[in-house]
């Protein structure tokens, strides 16, 4: 077997590796992105909008990108708005945020009521669901386990190939109100040593989306202040415009006909990467690395010099890259992490982790440079960042960091998954071959 494993490998390396030149050539846009970065445009959405820089055409008719803040919109609703809002009147807001990117407009008191009790309903897994979880092999595979049940639940739907707009929009409702509870239930499974089905505790309807994962994760009703913060979370991570990766793939399924089970599943599996969801869990592993290689945190010194091998690869992961910098829109600045970072601070000194915060603070101010000086990009912090600083500050495992992503993320999928299916064309785009022409065959004798 391994000798099939290694001339399989070593064909695929050698027919499958691009030639710059050929790239440059065809201009290829690899990964759907323009020559300056910025993405091509595949659709047209209503539901997210991200922006990070504008175009500017000069006196000579020449085309300019200059960077900018960053902002999000929801349904051309600024989520910094919708975040200031829902504090200020001191309520959850991430049910009014799947609301207004199912429908593209923002609830009435009376219409929030009604579709958050219609959510509460829908958290409860049906016996047969509980079942696989408690009888799967014990793994930490929390992705994984994700992507088998959402792929099971269309077992329990009497019609789950259907793709019309009623039962899609139903579909989806349901599979974002039950997220939450698969995902505390297959960590649930990790922790136990026999199956015990009474370890599973029953979703409370009358929470808020924020305080019945928290409840389920833990057994008990979280504090105000901390069921606030992870809802504000859930906001942030909803919805990021139709090319992100996960979002696309979801799109992509969708516009071939594809049941919503399998259209979602492909958003998960796309999140799985470590390019795309896992990438808080790398910052984490990234820190932990820097604070035991860093001895002096106070030091911008010391910091900057072990930065420094990171970026060129002979420290951390050897991947060159310093994780939770840099983003394929943003540029100046991530709207989120700069929300993020005034909450992570008083979250830290609530969790006693003011030094730790205090080095992420400072990795935060002299990373960008580095990247600048030794790649001549602008870039800065995003959401990822902070993220999994602030899911440790409130007790959260690093396993859950990418599945709770999925667990905000599925209303956004499913927003577009609706949006694909209405607009109704299949998403086929080209490829250029890398073959100079025609190759002869040759009979198995001669080979």
């Amino acid at each position: 077997m391994d000798g099939v494993l290694k001339k399989v490998e070593a064909l695929a390396l050698r027919h499958d590796k691009l030639d710059p030149k050929i790239v440059k050539e065809k201009k290829i846009k690899l990964g759907l992105r323009n020559g300056d970065g910025t993405g091509v445009f595949v659709g047209i959405t209503s539901k997210g909008q991200v922006m990070g820089y504008e175009k500017v055409i000069s006196s000579d008719g020449t085309e300019k990108v200059n960077p900018i803040p960053g902002k999000l919109f929801y349904c051309g609703h600024d989520v910094a708005e919708l975040v200031a809002g829902k504090e200020a009147e001191q309520r959850f807001g991430f049910e009014e945020v799947i609301y207004l990117l199912l429908t593209g407009e923002l609830p009435t008191e009376e219409d929030l009521k009604s579709f958050s009790s219609e959510l509460g309903k829908r958290r409860e897994l049906p016996k047969e669901a509980k079942d696989m979880i408690l009888s799967r092999p014990q793994h930490d595979d929390q992705m994984g386990s994700l992507h088998t049940l959402v792929s099971a639940m269309h077992l329990f739907d009497k019609n789950p190939n259907s793709t019309d707009i009623r039962d899609v929009t139903r579909q989806c409702i349901d599979l974002i109100a039950k997220f939450p509870t698969i995902i505390a239930y297959n960590y649930q499974k990790t922790l136990m040593d026999k199956r015990n089905a009474k370890k599973l505790l029953a979703p409370d309807p009358d929470l808020s989306t924020a305080e019945n994962f928290l409840y389920l994760l833990s057994g008990k009703v979280p504090g105000r202040v901390t069921a606030e913060l992870f809802d504000t979370m859930l906001i942030f991570h909803a919805e990021h415009g139709g090319g992100n990766n996960s979002t696309f793939s979801t799109r992509c399924v969708s516009s071939s006909g594809a049941n919503t089970y399998m259209a979602l599943c492909a958003g998960i599996g796309s999140l799985s990467g470590h390019l795309h969801g896992g990438a808080n869990e790398a910052v984490v592993r990234m820190i932990s690395d820097i604070k035991k290689n860093v001895k002096d945190w106070e030091s911008d010194e010391k910091i900057t010099a072990y930065l420094k091998l990171i970026l060129e690869k002979t420290a951390g992961d050897k991947t060159g890259k310093i994780y939770g910098l840099g983003h394929a829109v943003y540029t100046v600045s991530d709207p989120r992490a700069v929300f993020l970072e005034k909450r992570a601070e008083e979250l830290a000194l609530m969790a006693g982790k003011e030094k730790e915060f205090a080095l992420y603070r400072k990795i935060a101010k002299i990373a960008p440079q580095l990247v600048k000086e030794k790649k001549g990009k602008v870039v800065c912090t995003n959401v990822d960042f902070y993220s999994g600083f602030v899911y440790q500050c409130m007790g959260i495992p690093k396993e859950l960091f990418t599945p709770i992503f999925a667990m905000a993320r599925v209303s956004g999928w499913s927003a577009h998954r609706i949006e694909e299916i209405i607009q109704g064309r299949i998403i086929r785009p080209s490829y250029v071959s890398s073959l100079k022409g025609k190759v002869k065959y040759l009979p198995m004798s001669k080979r």
